[in-house]
């Protein structure tokens, strides 16, 4: 099998689409995520188990997998949580180091989730800033 490295037309990387999804997000370090979670916004942690087993968790956060996101957030979803309560939820979404994140969020605003945001530097920015967490 030989691999093709041509890019076909309309293909972009992933560098590409990772800056495209971050244009539309305003974007918060862990300390901004932690304010707006104390006035009641929802940390979502979509790391895999085993990702979260290795680095910990934050207590609190609500872990819905990468996978399952969307179906679980669209408001007009069976398969939605009952958190998602309607359209104006405030959902930061939380990764290992903010880069699935991003591409999440801006999933969840394509959704019409408009305050959609992610954490900059993810879980280990979380950690490193003191901020609580927990082994798995």
């Amino acid at each position: 099998m030989t691999l093709s490295l041509t890019r076909p037309n309309g293909a972009r990387s992933i560098d590409e689409l990772l800056e495209e999804a971050r244009s539309r997000l305003v974007r918060v370090t862990p300390e901004q995520a932690a304010e707006r979670v104390a006035r009641g916004a929802l940390l979502v942690d979509i790391r895999p188990a085993a990702q979260r087993a290795v680095e910990g968790e934050v207590p609190g956060s609500l872990i819905v997998e990468r996978n399952v996101l969307e179906w679980r957030f669209d408001p007009m979803s069976d398969a939605r949580l009952p958190q998602a309560t309607g359209y104006d939820v405030d959902v930061v979404v939380l990764c290992s180091e903010g880069y699935t994140s991003s591409l999440a969020a801006d999933s969840l605003r394509a959704l019409g989730l408009s305050r959609a945001t992610d954490v900059i530097g993810g879980f280990v920015a979380w950690k490193a800033a003191g901020l609580p967490t927990r082994s798995a």
